[in-house]
């Protein structure tokens, strides 16, 4: 085996997301597991180096995890002719000119999302790459997750029929951070500072139903402050400029309606912290991060309204586990491989900028459909 290594210049790394997920749970499990093995006896090894602006918060990264390059200079980094990869996990606001220095300077782009904090400036981003012709990636995370990985099973077996409708329920309590800590960062909640919930989750959206459902043709959006001042790291009380929930209608091409709630004020009643129920003329399933059950037309039960005697029936009790079937990896891990492979060895790849400027633009009319009262179309986007 010959040993080819990949440099990836890794900014926002000291954050909850950059750090556990894509530094972590990604590129040094590949490293744990020996490389990435590309199949014509070459192994990818990928070398991170940690890039962000404080530069005792890098060293004692680099330094647990036995990393030998990090710098807070981005510039210096992406004039480095060895680096073959930037990648950005930082707050939105600093990301699109940070993916602009780094396509000027030739290097491969993987990103978080939303790429930015508009739809033209995500547009742009995904012509400059092309122009550039550098490999371009976004970061999809939750099509790689068990729960939506079977349900893609069972729409790829033809298990609903013909699918009619897709009903999502996502969020929790994220404290208001007086009597106890925040579960987000503060800046989550200062619209002037790219938060707010829809921004957030709606590329999430975007994705999940275009993937699996369909593209988005219309949306219809409440979007709302239920809690109006939080209380920052420090202990201090700020306004909350920004939405904590979202409540959005989407039509999707072929017919089906899906309607997906998001909050971080709601309190948890369901197995997992997203759920998507999709109903179909032949079954119905319900996704999680990890489950996924299903109930076929043949084993649907037949209730009756009757709001005078007690259920005798345990309507969860009537659906059947899906099964794993086959190891599931980490999710961002499993995209990562994916991309990594895309770069050595131009294997195919569609999660690219232009998808990710497809979720800004989902964002960004669900503001805008709030804002108006009224639906909107969803135009098809590109470059």
């Amino acid at each position: 085996m010959t040993r080819k290594t990949v440099r990836i210049a890794m900014n926002g790394v000291t954050g909850r997301m950059g750090y556990r997920q894509h530094l972590v749970r990604s590129l040094l499990a590949i490293r744990e597991q020996g490389g990435l093995d590309l199949g014509d006896g070459t192994v990818l090894w990928p070398e991170p180096v940690l890039v962000g602006r404080r530069d005792h918060a890098l060293k004692a990264l680099a330094e647990r995890h036995g990393l030998d390059h990090w710098s807070t200079d981005v510039d210096a980094v992406l004039a480095d002719d060895s680096i073959d990869i930037y990648f950005d996990a930082q707050v939105t606001a600093a990301r699109e000119e940070a993916i602009k220095k780094a396509i000027a300077a030739g290097k491969h782009i993987y990103t978080e999302k939303p790429t930015a904090t508009g739809l033209a400036g995500a547009l742009e981003l995904a012509r400059l790459a092309d122009a550039a012709g550098v490999k371009h990636g976004v970061v999809q995370d939750k099509i790689f997750l068990p729960g939506l990985l079977k349900l893609k099973r069972l729409i790829d077996g033809g298990f609903f029929g013909k699918i009619l409708s897709v009903r999502g329920e996502f969020g929790y309590w994220v404290f208001e951070g007086d009597w106890q800590s925040a579960q987000r960062p503060s800046w989550n909640y200062r619209a002037e500072d790219g938060g707010g919930i829809v921004v957030d989750m709606f590329p999430h959206w975007e994705y999940v139903l275009h993937e699996l459902f369909g593209a988005v043709r219309t949306v219809q959006a409440h979007v709302t402050t239920h809690i109006p001042t939080r209380w920052d790291e420090h202990g201090k009380p700020y306004d909350a400029t920004a939405d904590d929930a979202a409540y959005g209608i989407f039509q999707l091409e072929g017919g089906a309606v899906a309607q997906i709630n998001s909050s971080w004020a709601v309190r948890v009643n369901r197995d997992e912290l997203v759920e998507f129920q999709v109903d179909g003329t032949e079954g119905s399933a319900v996704a999680g991060l990890r489950r996924c059950r299903a109930q076929h037309r043949s084993a649907t039960p037949k209730p009756v309204w009757n709001p005078d005697i007690p259920l005798t029936e345990s309507f969860r009790d009537q659906w059947q586990e899906v099964p794993d079937n086959e190891e599931f990896d980490n999710g961002f891990k499993a995209q990562w491989e994916l991309f990594l492979r895309h770069v050595a060895l131009d294997d195919p790849w569609h999660w690219d900028l232009l998808a990710g400027a497809r979720g800004v633009q989902l964002a960004e009319l669900g503001l805008k459909s709030s804002a108006e009262g009224r639906r909107l179309d969803v135009p098809e986007l590109s470059l």
